[in-house]
């Protein structure tokens, strides 16, 4: 996206904020592509016969942007970074649900086929990376940060510079060591 493109998103973001309801209009064809593609990225993630569509996931993240009133909307990929970790709240959440109900917090007995296997089996590895990720969160905030938005929501390198305001060469570090990190205490969980 041009320059001018992504100064008159920052623009809308703004003036929407401000409360401007016209800005929310404009704004919306703007980035309902890449909230899209961002979508589709986390739900290939996703178990085979998921429930979920990206569109879905979009107009979730879309409701729960429309309650955010007080944000300072620093630029274009600031916007998406919210928007990334709001997809990864909202599928973590849809996988704990669905553990739950594995658990026995849904009462009705269903026949277990193969896809709720596989549909649990990615539930507990969402979870899993959610808790191994949390505790990166505290070792080294940066690090997580960037973890999230690569990988739960598809910023390129200079994206995610922008946004954690480092150098790409510090993201890309950050990056590798983040997931080795993350690769070994994944290994390390029973």
């Amino acid at each position: 996206m041009s320059d001018i493109s992504s100064t008159e998103t920052t623009q809308l973001l703004r003036a929407w904020t401000a409360g401007n309801p016209d800005a929310l209009k404009r704004l919306m064809p703007r980035v309902y592509r890449e909230l899209r593609r961002m979508a589709g990225h986390f739900l290939q993630k996703e178990s085979p016969g998921r429930s979920m569509q990206s569109i879905d996931l979009v107009h979730e993240v879309y409701l729960r942007l429309v309650e955010i009133r007080e944000v300072d909307w620093q630029h274009r990929a600031h916007f998406f970074a919210v928007s990334a970790t709001m997809m990864r709240r909202i599928m973590l959440d849809r996988a704990r649900r669905r553990l739950a109900h594995k658990r026995g917090g849904d009462l009705q007995l269903v026949p277990f086929d193969t896809s709720q296997e596989v549909a649990q089996i990615r539930a507990r590895e969402i979870v899993a990376l959610d808790d191994a990720l949390t505790s990166l969160a505290r070792v080294d905030p940066r690090k997580a940060r960037v973890v999230e938005l690569r990988y739960f929501g598809g910023l390129t390198v200079e994206e995610t510079a922008e946004v954690v305001k480092v150098s790409p060469d510090t993201v890309l570090r950050d990056w590798k060591v983040a997931r080795a990190w993350l690769q070994a205490e994944l290994d390390n969980r029973p």
